[in-house]
């Protein structure tokens, strides 16, 4: 089951997850393509596909061999130019039902990603934690305000680079954090940062998207009663995000995203975040699984 208006990108062929990287290591391509019938089967609506640092020819051959038995739209998701173009060169747009693929990510520190459209249109999740200051070197943005102004800054760059592409054909990533570890308020500037894009009329029909299960990491997967930890705290953070044009996760198929009741413990406890700083914040996420 899962939410209606949410995009869900299947997250699970990807080099850092312990499982798949073995797959890669052992060359186990089959093993990967099963990994990928797996979540179309689950209702994805796109298959990521991070191969880690491995070769650009590597990277074109996984998505060759993908696409002969997934018809789902890809994610291409490295860092890597080079991965890039190959990833996007191999992709068969015909055998996607003619959907472009998704490049994850392009930052301001990579912008000659977007000579890649001219040979594979593509849709760009744009990355927004990270900006040039006045002396051009690129640093994290620790605040709403900066998020949203390198948002503004990498929307207007990607409709300049791209002819013929709207607001809703670009992804914009402002980045989520761990909750568990957030004593400098990165949920505080995320949701703010989620606010000032949505209210923003030059960005209407933008869509926003974040690596999801990231919220979650280092939490039990259980409360001592034996109920969920993760689930309803990556949903509490939906509910309350959703109604701010947010309609992407990269994000495991395997979990039951929903909607919450506002009385929902994980819904209280995300509230209570936002109101607090500092070391209170992390206890307040322990008083809730614990």
């Amino acid at each position: 089951m899962s939410i209606s208006g949410l995009t869900i990108i299947a997250e699970s062929i990807n080099d850092s997850v312990p499982s798949t990287h073995a797959l890669f290591e052992k060359n186990d391509i089959n093993g990967i393509v099963e990994l990928a019938k797996f979540q179309a089967e689950r209702g994805a609506t796109y298959i990521d596909v991070n191969v880690g640092m491995r070769s650009p020819g590597f990277m074109a051959d996984v998505v060759k061999k993908i696409q002969k038995v997934v018809t789902l739209p890809l994610s291409i998701d490295t860092p890597d130019p080079e991965i890039a173009a190959a990833g996007l060169e191999a992709y068969d747009a015909e055998r996607a039902g003619n959907k472009k693929p998704i490049l994850n990510s392009i930052s301001e520190a990579r912008l000659e990603m977007f000579d890649n459209y001219s040979h594979q249109p593509f849709i760009p999740i744009l990355l927004v934690t990270e900006g040039k200051d006045e002396s051009g070197e690129v640093k994290m943005n620790k605040t709403a305000d900066k998020t949203y102004a390198t948002a503004k800054k990498m929307v207007n760059i990607a409709l300049e680079r791209i002819q013929n592409v709207s607001n809703n054909e670009l992804i914009l990533d402002p980045g989520i954090m761990p909750i568990g570890s957030d004593s400098e308020g990165n949920f505080k500037r995320l949701m703010d940062s989620i606010k000032l894009i949505h209210d923003d009329s030059d960005l209407e029909a933008i869509n926003m998207s974040v690596g999801l299960s990231n919220f979650t990491v280092m939490l039990p997967p259980k409360k001592a009663d034996g109920s969920p930890v993760k689930g309803p705290l990556e949903s509490a953070f939906l509910t309350m995000a959703m109604p701010l044009g947010f309609n992407t996760v990269i994000g495991s198929v395997k979990r039951k995203y929903e909607l919450l009741d506002e009385n929902h413990p994980a819904m209280q406890c995300l509230r209570d975040v936002l109101t607090m700083d500092g070391f209170d914040v992390i206890m307040r996420v322990m008083s809730y699984y614990s």
